[in-house]
């Protein structure tokens, strides 16, 4: 029965492997052709239609782009559609939320302490908030303030430190950083998948039927690619954030949230006026410097108590219960407690790693599969085994999690 946790734990990993492959494609191509488009140039000579062109030099030869404004003057031979990078990045990416936060909701999505739910309430709000998060901004987008691009994007930058702040007040930080990245991602994708692809294919059936494609396609798909661009480097930040408590468990973390969005801002700026040739505005840099450090100084103002497990699933009441629990508790405070900790003893900590802690039973019991994977199971804690756990060490800890997982 205990091999269940290690299946899990690699199925996890999988989904995690395959959602990072499929982002690096997804954001490597954003960003390659939103440089592409931002560089092209208006020369004498080009084609019928034809906005810019490009000359490219990459794996020992040349490229020569152009790019048609809203469509060449007949259909060509073969066209190769970009959409499956983001269709796969997100369908993987919400395989991962099931997996962690849905599977692992009262330990990694529900802080009782901010906010009683139940697993399915909290799962329920999960799903919502990302379906009516694209319904908003969509909305937003088609109506008359969707003319103004930077004023649209105003109002986007509204509704996401809104988000950060309802998010942070619902889940644990951990899971508001994350759903923060997964709320981001599912703008972006809902951008490709609703709009960006359809106008495409608008345009692609006036071409075959002999039609002039009406230029609004082109513009409206170019105003959602813009957004994703933007979006693009506060999602990863998210995405990265559960491995940083400093980032996730402060009394600030949405504003911390709030100026992350902003950096995204201003380090896509100078990359986008580089590639636009439109000089170096060295000033972007500085301000985001300026940015992470206040995040830096925000970080350091604790969260309030949030007191320990008031309750535990039925499972981890088994884990506390068991007989082996006394000999378990007695290595994990002897050899993890002094990081793993709310006030950590180890020199250069300030919050437990990520936010793990073992203060009290309850908190031991509710990470018992943790314990199990990482420090009985394998050698991954301690980092460089700093604290001599020995091999009996792990073997107490590793029988305590099998002998609750075989009286279930």
């Amino acid at each position: 029965m205990y091999d269940y946790a290690v299946a899990w734990e690699w199925l996890t990993f999988a989904v995690r492997w395959l959602h990072v492959v499929t982002a690096i494609a997804w954001i490597g191509s954003s960003f390659y052709f939103i440089a592409l488009d931002l560089g092209l140039v208006k020369r004498p000579g080009l084609p019928e239609g034809a906005y810019g062109e490009e000359w490219q030099v990459h794996g020992g030869g040349f490229y020569h782009i152009q790019k048609y404004l809203v469509a060449p003057a007949s259909m060509p031979e073969h066209l190769t559609w970009f959409k499956w990078e983001s269709y796969f990045t997100w369908l993987s990416g919400f395989a991962m939320l099931c997996l962690v936060y849905y599977g692992g909701a009262d330990l990694f999505l529900i802080n009782r302490h901010v906010l009683p739910l139940s697993q399915p309430e909290a799962i329920g709000l999960s799903l919502a908030s990302l379906a009516i998060g694209w319904i908003i901004y969509d909305l937003l987008c088609k109506s008359p303030l969707g003319r103004n691009t930077w004023g649209l994007m105003i109002l986007l930058y509204i509704l996401l430190v809104a988000m950060a702040w309802g998010y942070t007040h619902v889940f644990t930080g951990r899971a508001a950083f994350l759903h923060l990245g997964a709320f981001t991602a599912t703008i972006m994708t809902g951008n490709v998948f609703f709009i960006i692809m359809p106008n495409q294919r608008v345009v692609v059936a006036d071409l075959i039927a002999g039609r002039t494609p009406d230029p609004k396609y082109g513009r409206i798909a170019k105003q959602r690619s813009l957004h994703n661009n933007y979006l693009t480097l506060p999602v990863v930040f998210f995405m990265l954030s559960n491995h940083y408590p400093l980032a996730f468990a402060t009394m600030y973390n949405w504003i911390i949230a709030a100026l992350v969005f902003l950096m995204g801002v201003t380090i896509r700026h100078w990359f986008n006026t580089v590639h636009a040739r439109k000089g170096r505005p060295l000033w972007t840099w500085m301000v985001t410097v300026v940015i992470f450090i206040a995040i830096m100084w925000l970080s350091t103002a604790k969260r309030p108590d949030e007191g320990t497990f008031s309750s535990l699933s039925p499972m981890q009441e088994k884990f506390l219960a068991d007989p082996h629990f006394a000999a378990a508790k007695s290595v994990v405070q002897a050899r993890c407690s002094m990081c793993h900790a709310a006030d950590p003893v180890w020199e250069g900590l300030t919050f437990p790693p990520k936010n793990v802690k073992f203060d009290t039973d309850k908190e031991i019991a509710a990470h018992a599969r943790e314990i199990y994977l990482e420090a009985g199971l394998s050698h991954a804690m301690p980092p460089g085994n700093v604290t001599d756990v020995t091999p009996k060490d792990r073997a107490l800890l590793t029988a305590w999690y099998e002998s609750a997982i075989k009286a279930r």
